[in-house]
């Protein structure tokens, strides 16, 4: 049962490492105030980023029980 939590721990852990580096920048810093603001052009829909806030807290939720119950089961 241990070993089965962990393999699920890792792959949340993975989906989760990859929602975080795909969702975008809340702001610009010292790049948009030097370089303009030419991000506002590549910017995908917002029910895109949407979605993405919402399956990282679902992977964030999932992780945190995931991290329980092998503590639990260790």
């Amino acid at each position: 049962m241990s070993t089965v939590l962990m393999v699920l721990q890792f792959i949340v852990s993975v989906g989760l490492i990859i929602a975080v580096l795909i969702q975008t920048t809340k702001s610009e810093g010292l790049s948009g105030t030097i370089g303009g603001s030419r991000e506002t052009i590549f910017k995908g829909k917002k029910g895109a980023e949407e979605l993405v806030e919402k399956i990282t807290s679902f992977l964030a939720i999932a992780f945190l029980i995931f991290s329980l119950l092998t503590a639990l089961f260790a």
